[in-house]
Parts: C-alpha cells; sequence; structure tokens
C-alpha cells in the first residue's frame, strides 16, 4: 500500500474551504512527483470539481490566470496556488490548445488527460490519499517516462508533450520508454507547430539541468534538434581537427554538458553549445576560397545571434552568449606583457573573464576528457587576479579625467573628444601610473593638436 502523503498545514486550511462548500480538492503536478522523488516541493497545483467561478468566491485573493481552461490563481498567505477545475479536452486543433474544455466530477477522468504516468497522480486532501491509475508512481521508482495511454495519441494532441519528454529524461535522470519514444519521430508535424517561446522554455530548462547531455542526445535522435536547430545537425560528421574520436556535434554536446550547471549560468551552456556552430561554415569558406583564413568563432558568433533571436531569448541573453563564443579562442602566453593582460581584460569585461574561462575549462574537457583545469588557465588567472587587486583603470569611467575636464581645456564635445579619452584609456593600460588628472591633461591638449593637425 502506498504511504500517504504528508499534506502541509497551509493546504489542508485551504482544502477546508473547498469542504465546507461541498466540492474536493486534490494535489496535482510536480509537488506530487517530487514526493515519489523524496524532493521538496517548491509550487503547488490543485484540482478540483469547483468550476472558476466558484473558487473565485470561495477565496478573498484570486487571479483568472488561465480561466478559459479552468484555471484560477488562489492567493492565500502570500503563497501563490494554481487551481484547475477537473476537465477532459478534445480536438486538439493546433497541436497545443484543445479546441474545446469540459469539465468533469472525476478525478481520474482529469489525470487522463493528462502527458506522463508520472504526471498522472494526485493527492486527496486534506487526507493525503494517493490516487495513481495510471501506475505513475512505479514508473516514477523505475526511472521510466510513459504517456498516458498511446503514445502517439497524446504527441499528436500536444506537440509540446515530445519536447517535455525530452527535457524530463534529462532533468530527473530517466529514460523514455520504447514505445513513447518511437512516438516522437512520427509527431514531428505538429511539434513543429508549437510557439518557439514554448520550445525555449523548455530547451533552457533542459540546458540549465545537471547532465544536458541525455535531452542533447535524445533531441538528436528522435529529430527534434534538426527541427529547431538544424545548424546543429551540419555540425554531424565534421571533424574536430587532430581529435578523431571526436566530430563538432559530439565535442559541443560534451563541452555544453561541463559548463556550469543552472539557470543563472545559461549563457555559458548555450555558448558551450554553440561556440564551434560554424566550424562547418568557416571551412566551406576557407575551401572554396571566399576567404583568405579560417577563423570559426566569428562565424560561430554570427550564428549563435541568429539562432538566438529565432528563439526569441533576450538581447541581454544573446549578447553574452555571442560574447563568450566571440572570445573563446584566446590564446595566452606567458611572454605577455602586463599591458597585454590589462587589453585583454578590457577587451573581455571583468564581469565576463569567469565565465569565459569555465567556458575554455570546458572547450578542453570536450577535447581530452580531463576536468583538471588547464596550466595556462591556472597561470593566466593569477596574472589577471593581481592585475585587478591593483587601482588600474580599465574602462573610461576609471580615468582620473572625464569629458568635462577635457572640454575645461579647450577639446570640444563630440567625436574627437571621444577619440582622446580612448587614446588616454590605451596610455593609462601601458602605464598605469599615468592615470592622474596631472599627467592625463596635457597628454590630452597633446592628442587634440595632433588630431588637429592631420584633420
Amino acid at each position: 500500500m502506498e504511504q500517504k502523503f504528508p499534506v502541509p498545514s497551509l493546504l489542508k486550511e485551504i482544502s477546508g474551504y473547498f469542504h465546507e462548500a461541498g466540492f474536493s480538492a486534490y494535489l496535482v503536478g510536480g509537488a506530487v512527483r517530487d514526493f515519489f522523488l523524496k524532493k521538496k516541493a517548491s509550487d503547488w497545483d490543485i484540482a478540483t470539481d469547483a468550476q472558476p467561478q466558484e473558487v473565485m468566491r470561495l477565496f478573498r485573493r484570486t487571479i483568472p490566470t488561465g480561466i478559459e481552461h479552468g484555471t484560477v490563481t488562489i492567493i492565500y498567505k502570500n503563497k501563490h496556488i494554481e487551481c484547475t477545475t477537473f476537465r477532459t479536452e478534445t480536438d486538439y486543433i493546433d497541436g497545443r490548445h484543445p479546441a474545446a474544455v469540459a469539465y468533469t466530477a472525476s478525478i481520474e477522468a482529469d489525470l487522463a488527460r493528462r502527458d506522463f504516468t508520472m504526471n498522472a497522480i494526485a493527492v486527496s486532501l486534506p487526507d493525503g490519499e494517493i490516487v495513481d491509475p495510471f501506475n505513475g508512481g512505479a514508473d516514477i521508482r523505475a526511472g521510466r517516462i510513459q504517456t498516458v495511454g498511446n503514445p502517439l495519441d497524446r504527441f499528436l494532441e500536444d506537440g509540446l508533450r515530445p519536447v517535455r519528454a525530452v527535457r524530463f529524461a534529462a532533468q530527473l535522470g530517466f529514460t523514455v520508454d520504447t514505445g513513447t519514444l518511437q512516438a516522437i519521430p512520427q509527431a514531428l508535424h505538429i511539434t513543429k507547430k508549437i510557439s518557439i517561446e514554448r520550445f525555449r522554455e523548455e530547451f533552457t530548462k533542459m540546458l540549465s539541468c545537471q547532465i544536458p547531455l541525455t535531452g542533447l542526445r535524445l533531441m538528436e535522435s528522435t529529430g527534434l534538434l534538426n527541427l529547431f536547430i538544424p545548424e546543429l545537425m551540419e555540425c554531424r560528421g565534421i571533424g574536430q581537427g587532430s581529435y578523431h574520436h571526436f566530430d563538432v556535434l559530439d565535442h559541443s554536446f560534451l563541452v555544453c554538458n561541463a559548463c556550469p550547471a543552472g539557470m543563472e549560468h545559461i549563457h555559458i551552456r548555450l555558448a558551450g553549445l554553440f561556440h564551434d556552430i560554424g566550424k562547418p561554415a568557416a571551412r566551406k569558406e576557407a575551401a572554396d576560397g571566399s576567404c583568405t583564413f579560417y577563423r570559426h568563432e566569428a562565424v560561430s558568433e554570427k550564428m549563435t545571434r541568429s539562432i538566438m533571436r529565432r528563439l526569441k531569448y533576450s538581447n541581454a541573453e544573446i549578447e553574452k552568449t555571442a560574447h563568450l563564443v566571440a572570445e573563446h579562442m584566446f590564446h595566452y602566453d606567458p611572454s605577455w606583457t602586463d599591458a597585454a593582460v590589462r587589453r585583454f581584460i578590457v577587451r573581455v569585461g571583468k564581469e565576463n573573464i569567469d565565465d569565459l574561462f569555465a567556458l575554455r575549462k570546458a572547450d578542453v574537457f570536450g577535447l581530452t576528457g580531463t576536468y583538471a583545469e588547464p596550466n595556462f588557465l591556472v597561470e593566466f588567472t593569477a596574472r589577471i587576479d593581481t592585475l585587478l587587486k591593483e587601482d588600474g583603470a580599465y574602462s573610461l569611467k576609471d580615468l582620473a579625467v572625464n569629458g568635462k575636464d577635457l572640454m575645461a581645456i579647450g577639446i570640444p564635445a563630440g567625436k574627437y573628444l571621444g577619440l582622446v579619452l580612448h587614446d588616454l584609456l590605451e596610455t593609462v593600460l601601458d602605464d598605469p601610473a599615468q592615470n592622474t588628472k596631472e599627467a592625463l591633461l596635457p597628454i590630452a591638449a597633446a592628442l587634440y593638436e595632433r588630431i588637429q593637425r592631420f584633420q
């Protein structure tokens, strides 16, 4: 017999409102799945036989977040709880949304419309009795993802479900049931209809988990990768330099997997996945004579921007990711002067150095299979840390003079003032001791005089 769910007191209080009004309430969704996984739940979702208008009458503070589909958000003691009326769905006309939603009186009928057995489990409130008509608990214990009912039917109803199957496999470390996995390629024409934002949301969750490699390989084998990011598939079969045991796609998967996990590092994971995506195009250009050298990182940066715009990532995420891709092939040599190291810091940005080095470390792992930090990165990091502890100037705002100071000595506002400021920064990068107003103002005057002479 399945153990009871330990119902939190807040949920018991909320369920009391339903029962007093003659309705039932069940906990559903991720919180129930997390119970079987022995994880602490962060969000609660409730299913009930009360219709949305009745739910809104029961609670003082509610938000009609999806009332057309029977969903109301209850705000209770500062906790937001999504509450959805038991429902069945018919005729998915666009591969994502049902043409009609009909309310039902049965939790079992409601669970029957859900995607995977592990998500089709409910907990009766407030007693904690578990309702599991599709043996989702057994599938969770077995680490298995399978649909409720016929997998092709479920995927043809909702094209997002195949993407979610792959994401759950990566996120939970589960395997996808053979029948469920085989149905994904047959439903790609429906998956193609989903909004790019919904794909991006699932894809981002997958990339941020501990082992995205599982999901990436499933995306390739099922055709999902070619559907949404065909540029990556161009990397399959392209050799990875002298490392003949990898091709560019395998390498990219491994690098992405070796980058730091978590949503806060998603730009590094994306950079790991896309850092070599321009290699096929760059090699083709070099081979046919349309470019005189082979520099794949510039092509990869351009392609990264294009792909991420198509996937509708934010401008900030695109900029951070593309910058890492553009800079990932840096070469450090111990013979570099301190001025050269300072220029590297300026070019990369102090705030990006840790991320860039994490990407480079992952890149090395993707070739060698070792997580040991390369010696050149250890030495380079130490030199950068030493210089950053000094009171140096790494941007125009760090200079001892500003635009007003330069205008005060007769340099007019405009492009020439900007040119002088940038030349002053170059001067200070070469010799930080020059970063005083007394030293820089005469240099600025001389620079402006030289500019005027050559106009």
